[in-house]
């Protein structure tokens, strides 16, 4: 039997007393001896006081926003959810005569381009190109209008990165065929709704179509259709498409041959005026089999059907 009768019959209260525990120290510690000791780290409350909650509200994330705040966003992306003329009116346009070559430079800072061109009634044939340095050529549109001025032309060119970054336009027609361009270069995200991008916001509230290499893809659009906004994306992996706009049996109204060397990090997004009826939309992909993309195609604008004649008459 020990002497002291204190160290092995398990009474623990009479060993130490109870104000050498920590005073925050939840019960469920108690029995640790290590716990015990005079250079012992103080044992916080684990219970939250209201300082702490103050803290966590001010560090909580924003919850996501809803459906229809998201559609309220992808209505600023770039071009503005409006007709094209009054995009035109916002714009300052450059004339490129037949066979001449422009270009606009911006800084590293801005996060994507939106391109603009248009004739003034004539057929358009242009190659736009994205220079990011030297030699380097990461996204190439050549485009087909027949009516220039019926159907302007309006996409978005993704710069990420810290390069200097350049579009050049070619006015790949005649002399006697010259063209309009406009360059507006976005430097915030708030001002094309949102870091993604539109081809983004676009894809990530509708269902992508997937589209195989070799493959084709068709939609049809109602006549009440002024407009259509298109996204082509990828994994990863290069895309090479064409996309058209066809009004009637192989009546081809635009043509457009695009290639993004990377169709994650620069989608292809672009806005096709489809003016009067029977409008389709056909998206081929002419790279091989082992390149898919994805499509996204959704009316941009829709014609209002509550227009009235001034004898109360009402034409739909």
């Amino acid at each position: 039997t020990p002497s002291d009768g204190g160290k092995e019959d398990g009474n623990f209260s009479e060993k130490v007393a109870p104000a050498a525990l920590p005073k925050a120290m939840p019960p469920k510690y108690a029995p640790m001896p290590e716990l015990l000791k005079e250079d012992a780290p103080e044992i916080v409350s684990e219970t939250p006081t209201e300082s702490s909650m103050t803290a966590v509200n001010n560090n909580q994330q924003e919850p996501a926003p809803s459906f229809q705040e998201t559609n309220k966003v992808s209505e600023r992306t770039i071009p503005v959810s409006v007709s094209a003329k009054e995009i035109w009116d916002s714009l300052q346009p450059v004339k490129v005569h037949g066979g001449t070559l422009r270009t606009c430079s911006f800084q590293d800072s801005t996060k994507r381009a939106g391109v603009f061109l248009k004739t003034e009634g004539r057929p358009l044939n242009a190659k736009v190109e994205l220079w990011d340095g030297p030699d380097n050529t990461p996204q190439t549109i050549e485009i087909y209008v027949e009516e220039g001025n019926m159907r302007p032309f309006s996409t978005v060119f993704e710069t990420p990165g810290f390069a200097t970054n350049t579009i050049a336009i070619r006015n790949t027609a005649h002399m006697e065929f010259p063209l309009y361009a406009a360059v507006k270069p976005v430097k915030k995200d708030v001002e094309d709704g949102g870091p993604g991008g539109p081809a983004l916001n676009l894809s990530s509230t509708n269902k992508p179509k997937t589209v195989q290499g070799g493959a084709v893809y068709t939609t049809a659009f109602a006549p009440a259709v002024e407009s259509v906004q298109i996204a082509i994306e990828s994994d990863g992996r290069p895309v090479k498409a064409r996309i058209e706009l066809l009004q009637g049996p192989n009546n081809s109204k635009q043509v457009m041959q695009i290639y993004c060397e990377d169709g994650m990090s620069r989608p292809f997004f672009a806005v096709i005026e489809t003016p009067g009826d029977g409008n389709v939309v056909r998206v081929v992909n002419v790279a091989p089999l082992e390149y898919p993309l994805y499509a996204t195609l959704r009316p941009y604008t829709v014609k209002s059907y509550n227009e009235e004649d001034g004898n109360g008459m009402r034409w739909t």
